[in-house]
């Protein structure tokens, strides 16, 4: 096999056992037209040697990895989904395939979406159409590049199956997706042991946590299950800050999609700001405006609290409350630090930087500045001052409502302005991945096969992603 020495398989969620997961079968698939490899990461993992015929095996038939899970695994969960319990999903259209460590000695999986029924499927044909995995490959990329922790999109082959759905016009094309991340553990997987009254495999799944996912949880003192429930509220307060930052919305923020790692993943009805508006759904059928783009943290923080309910059987109840209480802080941080490191500045530590942020989010609101155009021309503050001026929405920098905006960015020392050389900055406008431009990637794949839209942007987001640099200093990323 073409592996290097970065393959370090290690799969430990299928030596839990059983009661965790299901073993099935990959569905066969008529066709295999390779559409996506993630080369970047395939050679981080050690898995970038493989040839034409490996990659058909392994992401395709998915034939096991060497020294790894013999059989897919289909993870078991319960999750809210709308805010109502229902005990009857799982893992779908979906499994854990294989499992291994990064060169920072952190446990990574893959996991597919689209690869056929299982246990969970109920009424579902266990497929994914060839534009949700189009879809996953641009979010997943375009936040990368946007300094959130996300999961990465490995493989896309599209399978020549023909799907039926209604929100699509059908038939439409199929495809089967791998994605690379820290973890696929789920807050549903420790509900649903909690619905069936299992407080000694909750214990076990707090174990592996802490020992293989959330390793700083070790470090807090006390009660195990309020110790981990620690380490991913701090995470989850991260993601949602990072979200805000990128002006994204995720669309369905169930307990089931929110996973203790604290990564972005699993995306459907994804959206980005236009410019910014509280209330701006992905969702078509998210009526309420329940996973609206500013309710966001409080969305994970319920997410949260049903994680705590479940842990509470085997945790110290009032452990576990004393760690939600303190959710709203570690927010509260976390979203000056991401806004100020989008805008590649360094935060003042005092009542200004919440100023900016507010600031910068209603200026973007009144004067209908496009979200991300404001990272892109204020880009270091100060030593963007120019470059901003003179773009083409220089004239909306102009007007009163921006002033205090550009007063306080002025204020605030650039972090590597040299990143400013990059050519990126040169270009007009930033790239963006608003609904518009995805509906214009899909629309000649779809009516002539013409993948030339989709392969640009991907080459201007990898730019975009080589230009901010903000992965750097991260913690939580694949690698640093």
């Amino acid at each position: 096999m073409s592996m290097t020495s970065r393959y370090r398989p290690d799969p430990r969620f299928a030596a839990l056992g059983d009661a965790y997961s299901d073993p099935v079968e990959p569905a066969g698939f008529p066709e295999a037209n390779l559409r996506w490899w993630n080369e970047r990461w395939a050679q981080e993992i050690g898995l970038g040697a493989l040839d034409e015929a490996e990659r058909e095996a392994h992401f395709h038939r998915f034939k096991p990895l060497p020294d790894n899970q013999p059989v897919p695994r289909a993870i078991r969960y319960h999750g809210h989904q709308f805010r109502t319990y229902n005990p009857q999903i799982g893992d779908g259209r979906g499994f854990l395939y294989a499992q291994l460590r990064d060169r920072h000695d952190r446990l990574l999986d893959l996991g597919t979406k689209g690869s056929g029924q299982t246990p969970y499927s109920r009424s579902g044909d266990g497929r994914l159409t060839l534009k949700g995995a189009v879809r996953e490959v641009l979010a997943s990329e375009m936040l990368e590049a946007l300094g959130v922790y996300t999961s990465k999109t490995f493989a896309v082959y599209e399978t020549g199956e023909q799907l039926h759905r209604g929100d699509e016009p059908s038939p439409t094309r199929s495809a089967v997706l791998t994605r690379l991340q820290h973890s696929h553990l789920r807050f549903g997987v420790f509900q649903r042991h909690a619905y069936f009254e299992r407080p000694d495999l909750i214990g076990e799944l707090v174990e592996y946590a802490i020992a293989h996912l959330v390793p700083e949880a070790a470090d807090i003192e006390g009660d195990r299950a309020a110790a981990l429930l620690e380490a991913v509220s701090r995470r989850s307060a991260r993601l949602a800050a990072q979200w805000m930052a990128a002006g994204f919305v995720h669309g369905v923020l169930n307990t089931d999609n929110l996973v203790v790692t604290g990564e972005s993943f699993d995306y459907g009805p994804w959206r980005f700001l236009p410019h910014f508006e509280p209330g701006f759904t992905a969702a078509y059928f998210d009526e309420q405006g329940l996973y609206a783009y500013a309710r966001q943290p409080e969305s994970v923080f319920w997410a949260l609290q049903q994680l705590a309910g479940a842990l509470s059987l085997v945790g110290d109840q009032d452990a576990l409350i004393s760690v939600l209480e303190a959710y709203p802080g570690h927010y509260k941080r976390e979203i000056i630090t991401a806004f100020h490191h989008r805008l590649g500045v360094e935060p003042k530590g005092d009542d200004s930087d919440g100023a900016l942020v507010s600031g910068l989010l209603n200026a973007s609101r009144e004067l209908e500045i496009p979200f991300e155009a404001l990272f892109f021309d204020w880009f270091c503050g100060e030593a963007s001052q120019e470059r901003a001026l003179g773009s083409e929405r220089g004239a909306l920098y102009g007007e009163d409502a921006f002033a205090a905006v550009q007063a306080q960015l002025l204020e605030r020392t650039p972090v590597r302005a040299e990143r400013l050389s990059h050519a990126c900055f040169s270009k007009p406008a930033p790239v963006h991945m608003t609904i518009e431009r995805v509906e214009s990637i899909w629309a000649p794949i779809a009516e002539r096969d013409d993948w030339f839209a989709l392969e640009q942007t991907l080459s201007d987001v990898s730019a975009a992603r080589a230009a901010y640099d903000l992965g750097r200093d991260r913690v939580g990323f694949l690698s640093e």
